[in-house]
């Protein structure tokens, strides 16, 4: 399979730290490739490599079927990006600043920049100086910036850092209208999992600077991995009544008073009665299927992260 963008033993050290290794990301065209892990996890250190703000240390980044060199200008035109906090000319005004990155690509199409503007609700503020902006709108902003020039590719890294509830819900159906319409191929990095679930075709799951895993969320809803989730008064004697009472070898404490139980051979009915029965104190019972967030935890509890 040809991906539009992929990595190859990808790799960063600095001073002698290691901070990313051995990274191997495959981005198929036209997908929404999600790029998950917490804050610290080597998530915008690996972005900005394939956007060539940083040289790897060792291995390679693909871009459109070419090897990324230190002198690949014209593949970068093909991007658009945010890396960390997106920076302006803070005394010029939102329009001014969109317009300077146009004569910066090259790029001339007229009616662009309002498109832009009005893509990301701000055309009322956009002769506004940037000084003014929120950071919601800075954000915004950036956003509008990256997706100006038509790019084929967007590398994002956190881009709904800064917006309310509803300003995310506008960015993630933004990002979906990229996508279909438009034909975008987007990387968007996040520690917001519910913010990924809902638009991302694929995930790929970095922890302490390696990547370990990636998978579709097809495959993830596939796995569908269902659960009963119990609060109760009790938890040492739940734990006991699980095993030694039903048997139960697949389960974990979750929380003071909360045990999620995965042995599927196990009715909500015996756990319910069960706990009752021997006085765990049972407060709630109720049947879930595995989330992303759900994955998340799991693979990175493997390599030992506290997320």
């Amino acid at each position: 399979m040809s991906y539009i963008l992929q990595t190859d033993h990808l790799g960063k050290t600095i001073d002698g730290k290691e901070l990313v290794a051995n990274v191997n990301i495959h981005i198929k065209k036209g997908e929404i490739y999600g790029f998950l892990g917490p804050n610290g996890a080597g998530k915008t250190t690996v972005m900005k490599m394939l956007t060539n703000l940083w040289k790897p240390t060792t291995g390679t980044v693909e871009l459109f079927g070419s090897i990324l060199r230190k002198d690949s200008y014209e593949v970068l035109k093909r991007m658009g990006s945010i890396i960390e906090f997106p920076t302006f000319y803070d005394h010029l005004s939102g329009r001014e600043n969109l317009k300077l990155h146009c004569e910066y690509m090259g790029y001339y199409c007229k009616g662009s920049v309002e498109e832009a503007l009005k893509m990301l609700d701000l055309a009322e503020a956009a002769d506004r100086p940037v000084k003014s902006y929120s950071l919601g709108m800075r954000q915004r902003l950036g956003i509008a910036r990256a997706i100006l020039c038509k790019p084929e590719l967007l590398i994002l890294d956190e881009p709904v850092n800064g917006l309310d509830p509803a300003g995310m819900k506008k960015i993630r159906d933004l990002f979906r209208m990229l996508c279909t319409e438009y034909g975008m191929t987007l990387m968007i990095s996040s520690h917001l999992l519910p913010e990924i679930e809902s638009i991302a075709d694929t995930v790929g799951v970095i922890s302490r600077g390696k990547l370990v895993k990636e998978i579709s969320m097809k495959e993830i809803t596939e796995m569908n991995t269902a659960y009963v989730e119990v609060t109760v008064e009790d938890t040492n004697k739940a734990v006991y009544v699980l095993a030694d009472k039903l048997g139960a070898g697949n389960f974990k404490v979750v929380d003071d008073g909360k045990v999620r139980i995965y042995d599927s051979g196990i009715t909500t009915r015996d756990i319910a009665e069960e706990l009752a029965a021997n006085g765990a104190g049972l407060i709630t019972v109720s049947r879930h299927a595995e989330s992303l967030e759900d994955y998340f935890l799991k693979v990175t509890a493997k390599e030992g992260t506290l997320c």
